[in-house]
């Protein structure tokens, strides 16, 4: 609900048109709302910001327009007790609108318990399970998504890239900081898919650059170690590594048969003692593996994933994400959804090897879409009229300079930030459903980050029943919440 909306603040300084061409780029303030909404039973009043902040270079000179929404509870006297928490998701490319108006904000897109889209047109509600009673929240939209952009005569091709993002973020994180007086308050970042490795490698730099030490961090949807997830000639990691989540997806979709299909976690288990004993061995072994060995993995992989022996063989026992989105449910005319692989959808060609489209994804971008843009307008009073890229190609091609030659991998800048600072806590959250970013590897990534055993405990695991955006089935929304509040206390919030 609108309390009241700071009128003043839209006319806090000089427009852009009206400065001289010598004059330093400038930003409207942003524009500020009051509002309040009721979690577990209690009503929280809090303070809507939305707008820029100009982004300067190590002199000072603006360099970008950053564009974010922040949540501030009121009625807290001393910030230093109120926890703040930066929130982004991924892409590289996405605004984070899927974190804001899904899981973490005072708002959400309403979808059905199971997170079906509605007809046309959609509605925001009441997000019951906020963050906010837990923490203030920053939604940051790196630049060039979002309404982020760099300002004339910047190149914003400095801003897309691995370490060239982890600056400018970083950099954003520092001088909200100053700007607000947040310095002494716990300080909690909250990434989803890219934004998780946007969070490793923030966790190192705001440490080592800034003296920013976090208190936690929540991974949504992880991925640290790309080797896990890349389907490439010469690495076999993410055929092992997926298998899981075939197993649970074809479990989802009644494809398992006898005992496989009658219960998911005893089944899980069982796949993944599997897949990292016999069925990495014989990824290993390569064209060295026995015929009649062979002929066993095709018959077992077969029946972990509801695929036939005949697609298993012809796949040379490497089914990639792709085909196999696209073959689980072709006697049904049917594919299923990559970041949600509970969703299915409709192709026109039933011959071909890909996917048209991701119904996972389609099933999103249009409420996501329209509540975002409606929501920016009408309910917190901010105007722009550039385009908000929600998730978008123009940050291609990302710059992976420093890693060429090899898969990127930021635990190690994770592991580094945990042994410096053995007071950061950090949570990940994986969807069994997620073909994006699949539990199974995030597992295997953790369990190798070399982490002393003194500080190992401080990194923990929950998994949820949905995707990617396991937060759009509303039991997975309120699971997440559950095991988010237990990890803010954990955590010194």
């Amino acid at each position: 609900m609108i309390r009241h909306i700071c009128i003043a603040c839209l006319f806090a300084l000089v427009p852009l048109a009206a400065l001289g061409d010598d004059d330093p780029p400038s930003v409207p303030a942003p524009v500020v709302t009051e509002h309040e909404v009721v979690i577990a039973g209690h009503t929280i009043k809090y303070e809507a910001s939305a707008g820029y902040m100009l982004l300067p270079d190590y002199e000072g000179k603006p360099t970008a327009k950053v564009f974010h929404v922040a949540y501030r509870r009121l009625g807290v006297d001393d910030p230093s007790t109120r926890p703040i928490t930066f929130a982004f998701n991924g892409g590289p490319g996405s605004s984070s609108v899927w974190l804001h108006l899904g899981a973490l904000g005072p708002r959400r897109v309403w979808m059905d318990d199971e997170g079906n889209a509605p007809p046309p047109p959609y509605r925001l509600v009441d997000n019951d399970q906020s963050w906010l009673d837990l923490t203030d929240l920053v939604f940051i939209d790196p630049v060039s998504t979002g309404y982020s952009r760099p300002v004339e005569g910047e190149d914003a091709r400095q801003f897309h890239g691995l370490e060239e993002d982890i600056r400018s973020v970083g950099e954003f994180i520092r001088l909200y900081l100053t700007k607000h007086q947040r310095w002494a308050s716990p300080k909690f970042l909250a990434g989803e898919s890219y934004g998780t490795t946007r969070s490793a490698g923030l966790a190192a730099y705001l440490q080592d650059q800034d003296g920013i030490f976090l208190n936690g961090i929540v991974l949504i949807s992880p991925v640290l170690n790309f080797q896990t997830i890349r389907f490439a000639s010469g690495n076999d990691m993410p055929y092992w590594m997926f298998l899981p989540t075939y197993t649970a997806t074809a479990f989802y979709h009644g494809r398992l048969k006898g005992r496989l299909g009658e219960d998911l976690q005893r089944t899980l288990r069982e796949v993944e003692q599997w897949a990292r004993t016999e069925y990495l061995q014989a990824l290993a072994l390569g064209d060295e593996l026995p015929a009649d060995e062979r002929d066993k993995i095709v018959e077992r992989l077969a029946s972990y994933t509801g695929l036939s022996m005949d697609f298993v063989d012809r796949s040379n026992l490497r089914i990639n994400i792709a085909e196999f989105t696209k073959e689980l449910l072709r006697d049904q005319r049917r594919t299923v959804g990559r970041l949600d692989s509970r969703f299915k959808g409709i192709d026109a060609s039933q011959t071909a090897n890909r996917t048209e489209h991701d119904p996972s994804m389609t099933e999103i971008t249009g409420p996501y879409t329209a509540m975002l843009n409606d929501y920016i307008r009408r309910e917190l009073g901010y105007q722009n009229d550039l385009t908000y890229e929600i998730l978008t190609g123009r940050v291609q091609p990302w710059s992976y300079a420093g890693d060429q030659n090899r898969y990127v991998n930021v635990a190690e800048r994770l592991r580094s930030a945990m042994s410096k600072n053995p007071d950061l806590h950090v949570l990940f959250c994986s969807g069994y459903y997620d073909l994006a970013t699949p539990y199974f590897a995030m597992q295997y990534t953790v369990s190798h980050m070399g982490l002393d055993p003194e500080i190992r405990p401080n990194i923990s695991g929950k998994h949820y029943q949905a995707g990617h955006m396991m937060y759009i089935r509303r039991s997975e929304l309120e699971k997440l919440k559950a095991d988010v509040s237990a990890f803010y206390h954990s955590a010194g919030g």
